[in-house]
């Protein structure tokens, strides 16, 4: 059996991540291709420092303009946004994988199913005044959406979703492919019919769940370079690989996926036929470092099990920690510098002032012995992304060993 190194895992998933080897250029060409790798974005509304999904791309590309993404999602239509193991930013290529999700929704004989379905039921008038309504005006904000009149019965929970009639509605026609995201105005969704968003070229076959599942796993193991079934059944579609067991045999049978070993790691690892050459290519293919800082809502650290397996960095974001309880900060960005994660910062973003500032850096244990200079440069670009006009650090809050470079 093929048998790799840590090390090589390592690199393999940052190469296939596309978080090495030379910054390509920040068009928007790329940034579908980036995007392409990924298979999906998380979209999160916090924006302490910018939209997560936003990050997510500048890692990859270095500072773009948000016009070019625009451009993608608004006006071609190559990406659309959906939900993939959150509220993500998907390809709309990808359609006919999200389609199954659609048209079932909502399936299972879950509490949550059964009751999104009664609940729907109950509020047939309020789902017909939405669909009509945008029919007829086209695409709508959701405050244009209000019940006018319509007494629904309301949704109950525990959270803030609770009495958001419209919103919840909105979200599950969202969820089943009848109104997709049209457009955003200062980050509020715009709304209109699936049939008026998708482009001519969309794909729309009604793939059997099987198959869907085997591209899900192809595209999946591709974006990890290397993983376990755990690894890819959380990543991309997570919780939605249907007959998985079946079908990765299948995709085993056909070649497409090998089984391999990772010295001093248990259990059963997999890798693409597409990925595999770059084991025999040359060293500076797999190890070409950059440095970068990434969202908390990464796809290189989303499954926190697996970046603590394969970068020893045990990472959890503390937005809803009480400050006098954080470790490292409210919104703190992962440092990436080749194939380590040395430490962790602490920035916030004044878009009026035209000030960043980072209100702490830590460490990592091994980050000692890198230069201050890759974590400055790593803020500098941030900033140029982010068109800060002056970086500020609270010094108190640096390694000693890095406060020289991080200077204001």
């Amino acid at each position: 059996m093929l048998q790799i190194s840590p090390t090589q895992a390592r690199q393999l998933f940052i190469h296939q991540q596309k978080l090495s080897g030379a910054v390509p250029a920040p068009t928007a060409a790329n940034l579908l291709e980036t995007v392409r790798a990924l298979r999906c974005v998380q979209l999160d509304p916090l924006s302490v420092v910018a939209r997560s999904h936003q990050l997510v791309l500048f890692s990859r590309v270095g500072p773009y303009a948000l016009a070019e993404l625009d451009q993608l999602l608004w006006r071609d239509r190559a990406l659309f946004e959906y939900w993939a193991h959150c509220a993500s930013i998907v390809l709309t290529e990808d359609y006919a994988l999200h389609y199954a999700r659609m048209r079932n929704y909502p399936s299972g004989e879950g509490v949550w199913s059964q009751r999104t379905r009664q609940w729907m039921k109950e509020n047939a008038v309020l789902k017909r005044f939405i669909l009509s309504r945008i029919k007829k005006h086209g695409p709508q904000l959701s405050r244009q959406l209000e019940e006018e009149g319509i007494e629904p019965r309301a949704w109950v929970s525990s959270g803030w979703t609770s009495g958001r009639n419209v919103s919840r509605m909105l979200d599950f026609l969202w969820l089943s492919g009848q109104i997709m995201v049209a457009g955003r105005q200062g980050g509020q969704k715009v709304w209109d019919l699936a049939e008026r968003v998708l482009p001519k070229w969309t794909p729309r076959e009604k793939l059997p769940e099987k198959e869907i599942t085997k591209r899900a796993i192809e595209h999946s193991l591709k974006a990890l370079g290397v993983g376990a079934e755990k690894h890819i059944k959380y990543h991309f579609v997570r919780g939605r690989y249907p007959h998985f067991a079946e079908a990765l045999a299948g995709l085993i049978k056909e070649q497409k996926i090998r089984e391999l070993e990772i010295k001093g790691w248990a259990g059963r690892w997999f890798i693409h036929q597409d990925v595999e050459p770059l084991l025999a290519a040359s060293p500076s293919t797999l190890n070409a470092p950059r440095t970068t800082l990434l969202s908390p809502f990464d796809n290189l650290i989303a499954d926190r099990a697996r970046t603590e397996q394969m970068f020893g960095f045990d990472f959890r974001i503390e937005i809803y920690v009480p400050k006098a309880k954080r470790t490292y900060g409210y919104y703190v960005l992962p440092l990436l510098h080749g194939d380590e994660l040395i430490g962790r910062l602490d920035p916030e973003m004044n878009r009026e002032t035209g000030v960043l500032t980072v209100n702490a850096v830590h460490a990592e244990p091994g980050g000692k012995k890198h230069s201050g200079a890759v974590v400055a440069q790593a803020v500098q670009s941030l900033a140029q992304f982010l068109g800060a006009q002056e970086i500020r650090y609270n010094r108190k809050n640096v390694p000693a060993f890095w406060k020289k470079a991080l200077s204001t």
